[in-house]
């Protein structure tokens, strides 16, 4: 096998700048956003510390599962483990990035031919060699024979490393790297569960990190309310949260979910070319993959222009607000998954449409666990505990079945053994 292996060592030899010093993530968000967290009193993370927490997360899981190491193919799982990124939305659909993560602490990244240099920021990894791309984009009908080469090569690595036989979790890849693992003698499990588990507590860093991709999100979200003017489209005004979360040292915005008027009742619509109108709701959902790849996920709705709230908007922002603030108090350490929703407040589904869950778990993106309504528990709800250190976000649409405007709100929290503790601060009212 003719394959090109690069250690650290020999990462350091090469682009050195752009492997290390140039990076993106070396880099980091800039001076000036720097100096704008440090002037709102926030602490930056100890980016090292952070990923030696998220290995130690990892291996945990997999010896609690019985593994001996997992092979990624989820970009979100890649960066948690690695902290490394390329192309993220791309790889998302396209399977030619992956990664290994043994018990033993060794990590492998392959990446996208070309981009091996991209992990020589990243202290925790121990080589990276070029990917064998497995989607039929990359390999067409040879897409069975690149499989197997993609097995053999993982295979000789977890031979090496593990003995033969070896116990493996894998959370996302073509049928054909599953089949091919097992029979050369591996057992193969769900890596996901091994990951989102590992995710759903955050270490202090990672905290620190969500404070500031907080931090960003509403600074752009301030820009957007005070730019808000009738005339301009819902995408002009999307475009807008766009640039500063970019600006600011975000990544990306998972969904582009906002709307005006009539279109903010059913909820979930897309931003489009409608004009907003003086008096109308305006309504969002951030989905912000923020600094250090943190996303804060958070909902607000304003009225437009320089006019009062109607009756009929203060009234469902109240009950937004009461369906926010009574759940949130339900966000202690101990309160089971199942209590969380049967215990949770909010008007009834006969008079409102309601959001699709009632919290979520939020880190990297959106995250385990996901909270249903009382009514679809025994088709899709699962149980578990809420811990100190899990993040969730408590969410709120009310949309009267009757017709008119609908409300999105959603707020960020992390819990704590005091408490749930609120960590986005943007006001909840309709107008400036």
């Amino acid at each position: 096998m003719n394959r090109v292996v690069k250690s650290l060592r020999d990462r350091s030899r090469e682009n050195v700048l752009a492997a290390t010093d140039g990076h993106h993530l070396t880099l980091g968000p800039g001076d000036e956003q720097v100096a704008a967290w440090t002037t709102a009193g926030l602490e930056l993370p100890d980016v090292a510390s952070m990923r030696e927490y998220r290995v130690a997360r990892t291996i945990e899981q997999l010896q609690s599962g019985g593994y001996d190491g997992a092979i990624l193919l989820d970009p979100m799982n890649i960066r948690y483990v690695t902290d490394t990124t390329n192309m993220q939305l791309w790889v998302m659909h396209n399977a030619t990035r992956y990664a290994w993560i043994g018990t033993d602490g060794h990590i492998v990244v392959w990446d996208y031919v070309g981009c091996e240099f991209l992990s020589g920021h990243s202290d925790v990894i121990a080589e990276v060699r070029p990917a064998i791309g497995l989607n039929y984009f990359s390999a067409g009908d040879r897409r069975f024979d690149a499989a197997q080469r993609w097995a053999d090569e993982l295979s000789s690595l977890i031979v090496e490393r593990h003995g033969p036989g070896a116990k493996v979790a894998i959370d996302a890849a073509p049928y054909e790297c599953y089949r091919n693992l097992e029979s050369a003698g591996f057992t193969v499990g769900d890596g996901q569960r091994v990951l989102e588990l590992a995710r759903r507590i955050k270490g202090p860093d990672e905290i620190r990190a969500m404070r500031c991709s907080v931090h960003s999100c509403e600074a752009t979200m301030a820009e957007m309310l005070n730019a808000l003017e009738p005339g301009m489209t819902e995408r002009d005004v999307w475009a807008l949260l766009h640039a500063g979360n970019i600006r600011r040292g975000g990544e990306w915005i998972e969904t582009q979910i906002l709307a005006s008027g009539p279109r903010t009742n059913p909820w979930m619509q897309e931003a489009s070319s409608r004009k907003i109108g003086a008096g109308e709701m305006l309504a969002y959902d951030t989905d912000l993959v923020g600094p250090y790849g943190m996303m804060t996920d958070i909902s607000r709705s304003w009225v437009v222009g320089d006019v009062a709230p109607t009756k009929h908007q203060a009234q469902l922002l109240d009950m937004a607000v009461e369906q926010l603030t009574r759940n949130a108090e339900l966000l202690t350490v101990g309160r089971t998954f199942r209590e969380l929703a049967h215990q949770a407040w909010f008007p009834s589904p006969d008079d409102f449409r309601h959001y699709s869950c009632l919290f979520h778990g939020v880190g990297q993106c959106d995250e385990y666990p996901n909270i249903y309504f009382p009514a679809a528990w025994e088709t899709s709800g699962y149980d578990g505990v809420v811990e100190a250190g899990m993040c969730f976000t408590v969410e709120s649409y009310i949309g009267p079945r009757s017709g008119g405007e609908g409300i999105k709100l959603e707020d960020q929290y992390l819990v704590t053994d005091a408490g749930p503790e609120l960590l986005s601060n943007f006001s909840l009212d309709l107008t400036r």
